[in-house]
């Protein structure tokens, strides 16, 4: 895993770990977790492409 997929990752996670317990029942932030997983691996290749990695 490169740098930058690293630090993306991370800020990702660690966003949604703040948000995590408001989220409400374990089965909805099952839910919001594999969305923000699924919207993070789309953006990801778009954000390398604009800073040139």
């Amino acid at each position: 895993m490169d740098a930058i997929a690293l630090v993306f990752y991370a800020c990702v996670c660690g966003a949604l770990g703040l948000a995590g317990p408001r989220l409400g029942a374990p089965l909805v932030r099952l839910g919001v977790g594999a969305i923000v997983g699924i919207v993070a691996a789309s953006i990801l290749p778009i954000l390398k492409t604009m800073i040139g990695a």
